[in-house]
């Protein structure tokens, strides 16, 4: 769930904005279409802007990567609560829901971020995440063989990208399978925040209680699951607490399902946009590991991060000052032809493609390197074994209104000759 959910569902029937306020001009349906040209004129024009409700905006390469370690910007649970009750209207609702979900990594500064990213970092393992190689490959195959009996045409994110990431991380977190419809069911309702906020609520009630059970259960009976690594972990001297290790599990089982979603359905999107592009994979498989690298920059499922200013500071010239709203515009960044060269065209053998897709700094993505397996087992998968994939007739791309996060609807695919 993202903090502009409300907003983009009030706003997304504004027409065209001026520059002046870039959040309305990313809510009007020629930037929800295609958001990289306005990205190009902000940075030209006004790479770090202040919006009239004094939300700043920041769209450059360096200054997103700087500030993403600049500990002057916060990510603190509190602080981002104040900062968004402060504006008032519909943000209010976001406010109400953050402080439903505790202190977490992803939502604290140093040096409690530390120590809990410490503690999470023992039992999320890279040795972990590729010792799961055989079995994603497995799942994508199951999946592709069912999408594949049922007809000519696969919608992808229902047929491969959506249960692909939820079956992974359920099996990485010892949840058995039985239950999985019902976490799914979960993900789904309180992933709404802006239709309905009660029931959001309420999914996240019930998520919580089946998670404490959970953990309940893997202390009498530990299993080599991620639940029972964290709940070990409550041994050392710097342990998690109780409130602590659930809010962990919810986070890290909850944060990577739709992010990996997308990047594996933005990035067939791409290669069937560049055929060029597709033909190259297909002539040298092995291209497929810098391909999602390339993939994750060039159309970024997670368009911007918030942070809230802590102290005073200056970028760019302006300064921002505390308690204000910074949006990082990592979508923007992973265009700047300060960084990138010829941005705007996929390039799956890019050299030095340090894109900011997974963040940067003492927020990095925890689970940047399991999204990366599943889109390279997935896509690799898609283009090895279906030959003839393309855009399904008459498929159109309808991206979701929510401007922080770049996520299709649907993506309908036929992959006969």
């Amino acid at each position: 769930m993202t903090s502009t959910d409300s907003l983009a569902g009030a706003r997304d029937t504004a027409g065209p904005a001026p520059v002046r306020d870039l959040g309305a001009a990313l809510l009007t349906p020629e930037a929800r279409r295609d958001p990289y040209p306005l990205y190009a004129r902000m940075r030209r024009e006004d790479p770090v802007h202040r919006s009239p409700q004094g939300v700043w905006y920041l769209t450059r390469y360096a200054d997103v990567e700087a500030a993403l370690g600049d500990l002057r910007l916060s990510n603190d649970r509190d602080r981002m609560t104040r900062a968004y009750t402060a504006l008032g209207g519909d943000l209010k609702e976001f406010s109400r829901l953050t402080d439903r979900l505790g202190r977490v990594m992803s939502n604290t500064d140093p040096p409690d971020h530390a120590r809990l990213r410490k503690l999470a970092n023992r039992a999320f393992t890279a040795r972990r995440v590729e010792a799961l190689r055989d079995r994603v490959q497995h799942l994508v195959d199951r999946l592709i063989d069912a999408a594949v009996a049922a007809g000519p045409e696969m919608e992808l994110i229902e047929a491969v990208a959506s249960p692909l990431p939820m079956s992974v991380v359920c099996e990485l977190f010892g949840i058995p399978e039985e239950d999985r419809p019902r976490v799914k069911d979960w993900f789904r309702r309180f992933g709404r925040l802006s239709e309905d906020l009660a029931k959001s609520e309420a999914a996240i009630d019930e998520y919580e209680d089946y998670l404490a059970g959970l953990i309940r259960q893997r202390r009498r009976e530990p299993g080599d699951d991620l639940v029972s690594a964290l709940v070990a972990t409550q041994t050392h001297d710097d342990r998690l607490t109780d409130s602590e290790l659930l809010s962990t599990c919810f986070v890290l089982i909850t944060a990577g399902d739709e992010t990996t979603t997308h990047l594996i359905t933005n990035g067939v999107h791409a290669l069937l946009r560049h055929p060029d592009q597709l033909a190259r994979l297909r002539e040298d498989p092995g291209l497929m590991r810098g391909a999602v690298e390339e993939l994750a920059r060039y159309d970024t499922v997670t368009q911007a991060i918030v942070r809230v200013v802590a102290q005073d500071l200056e970028i760019g010239g302006r300064t921002l000052r505390e308690g204000e709203l910074a949006y990082l515009f990592l979508g923007a960044t992973n265009r700047d032809p300060e960084r990138f060269e010829d941005p705007d065209r996929l390039d799956l053998t890019r050299p030095g493609n340090r894109h900011l897709s997974f963040g940067h700094g003492p927020h990095f993505c925890l689970g940047g390197p399991l999204a990366r397996l599943q889109t390279e087992v997935a896509v690799g998968t898609l283009v090895r074994r279906l030959p003839g994939l393309r855009l399904a007739a008459g498929a159109e791309p309808d991206w979701r209104p929510n401007p922080l996060q770049r996520r299709l609807h649907a993506l309908p695919l036929t992959y006969r000759p």
